[in-house]
């Protein structure tokens, strides 16, 4: 934006950075990148702004994509549902009442192919939050990019594929912690070789602060566990200055305005030196780069139209505190999957601060505030002190595998709601300032009869395919899982010729076992 004028209402001119007297000196995009990433950020470019979606049928989600990218979103961000999400096709039994219910239903290539249908994968970054099928659905895409007669070295975006985070809070985990390794870093082996722009894996805090962490749990658990994703890369002898540049993480961002500035300033600074210390020497490879959501479990059912500005303090937030992209809820999340108008208003938030608010104008414009500096300096010693305990148990699986974050998590949670109860913690609305409210009618429902269509659709995928390729592939894939090949390769062979997730996933579990 060369031609930009960077003044305030008043005409006063701003600087690209402001420096203090002393200490302060530290400047953007240098080592440790506590100020930023880049040395210009937002006056180089905005971060993407992304609005995570993805419900009922691939049909359904596919219009919902069309409206939000021409109303300026600039990035897909897909949610999958449970089934998906934990290696079932829809028509398992266990499937039954969770169909399209939390994401799009996804069984087999022909659902993405649905999913994207009239959007050029080049022209686009998709984040996908997946973790136990993440090979899987990575495969489906880069299937339809080939299809699609994209150049794979080009495409870009993010797959989830952080496993330890679910054994720690979230949940939907398949396979025993090693074989899960092992599909992580055979994601990171492949990707670097064949589609270098695409972030393998997109560490997470969010589902860890979700599920009840405090702010510096939720950036020591993660840090933690981005360790132990660099360390499992090294013993399979990958370079840390190819795949280090690759990953992304994900935090989340509640409502204390300053401590979750200070938390994303602290992370920068605490992953550089973790990554340096395992011997990354390029700065593309110290540099933490981080997508952020608002904070869905700060939403109330009460008073929902309140969300609007609790979201709007946590967007400021992650973007004061030097986000790369955001996505920001919709109003009634805390009542049901957000509505289009919803949707919309949490989209109209980025835009209004990116172009309105003139925080975009110089970088990092809190640093040298004596609160936030102090800030930022406290809470990466405590989660030092974290990392050090899981250090000294032997890394997070060990950590998780000995139940310690999970129970430190609950105990945070209990800690938090026992404050709302007493009154110690104000939620407005809900333990103050109440009042009396009619029961929400304007909500978004999903129909159970998603299910019999996706069935049908299954049905007739298995009719039509070439079921003698498909057995081949599952078997060739069932040997190599019991060998040390990378299995990525044997996924993508069995996902163009059209066998399921499920197929997939069973295949694997035959070999892996379930945890």
């Amino acid at each position: 934006m060369p031609d930009k004028k960077f003044t305030t209402t008043s005409g006063i001119k701003i600087k690209e950075v402001y420096t203090g007297p002393s200490e302060m000196n530290e400047l953007p995009g240098e080592f440790p990148y506590t100020r930023g990433i880049q040395k210009d950020m937002y006056r180089g470019r905005p971060w993407t702004m992304r609005q995570y979606a993805g419900f009922s049928t691939a049909e359904e989600s596919n219009k919902r994509y069309h409206y939000l990218l021409s109303q300026g979103t600039m990035g897909l961000s897909i949610a999958f549902d449970l089934p998906t999400q934990i290696g079932y096709d829809s028509d398992h039994e266990l499937a039954e009442g969770e169909v399209g219910k939390v994401g799009v239903a996804i069984d087999s290539l022909k659902d993405i192919e649905i999913l994207f249908d009239g959007i050029e994968l080049k022209n686009i970054t998709t984040s996908m939050t997946i973790n136990a099928t993440a090979a899987i659905l990575l495969a489906m895409y880069i299937a339809l990019a080939k299809k699609q007669g994209a150049d794979l070295k080009q495409i870009s975006g993010t797959i989830q594929n952080d496993i330890l985070k679910e054994y720690a809070a979230r949940g939907t985990y398949i396979y025993p912690p090693q074989p899960s390794m092992r599909l992580i870093t055979d994601v990171f082996e492949y990707c670097s070789k064949e589609v270098p722009k695409w972030n393998t894996i997109s560490i997470s805090g969010y589902h860890i602060r979700e599920a009840g962490s405090t702010a510096v749990q939720e950036l020591a658990f993660t840090l933690a566990n981005g360790k132990t994703y660099l360390k499992a890369a090294l013993e399979k002898g990958l370079d840390i200055n190819v795949f280090a540049k690759r990953l992304s993480f994900f935090f989340n961002c509640h409502n204390n305005f300053f401590e979750e500035i200070a938390k994303f300033r602290a992370a920068r600074r605490m992953w550089a030196h973790i990554t340096k210390e395992l011997g990354a020497t390029d700065a593309g490879a110290q540099k933490l780069r981080f997508h952020t959501q608002t904070g869905g479990s700060t939403l109330t059912a009460q008073q929902p139209m309140n969300n609007i500005v609790r979201v709007s303090n946590q967007a400021l937030a992650a973007v004061l505190g030097g986000t790369q992209s955001l996505h920001t809820n919709g109003y009634d999340e805390a009542l049901s999957l957000p509505t289009e108008a919803a949707a919309k208003i949490a989209l109209r938030t980025q835009q209004i601060i990116a172009f309105e608010s003139g925080t975009t104008d110089t970088v990092d414009p809190l640093a040298g505030s004596y609160f936030v500096e102090s800030l930022t300096d406290e809470i990466e010693k405590a989660a030092q002190v974290y990392i050090d305990k899981i250090d000294a148990m032997g890394g997070s699986v060990k950590a998780i595998e000995q139940d310690y974050m999970q129970q430190e998590i609950a105990s945070a949670a209990y800690q938090y709601q026992n404050d709302i109860e007493s009154g110690d913690r104000i939620i407005v609305g809900v333990n103050k300032f109440t009042q009396e409210e009619p029961a929400a009618t304007n909500v978004f429902r999903i129909d159970d009869s998603i299910r019999k269509h996706q069935i049908e659709k299954l049905d007739h995928l298995k009719a039509e395919r070439d079921n003698t390729a498909v057995a081949q592939a599952l078997q060739n894939l069932q040997q190599a899982a019991k060998g040390k090949q990378n299995l990525i390769p044997y996924i993508l062979t069995a996902v163009e010729c059209y066998a399921t997730l499920g197929e997939i996933s069973d295949t694997l579990r035959a070999i892996f076992g379930e945890y």
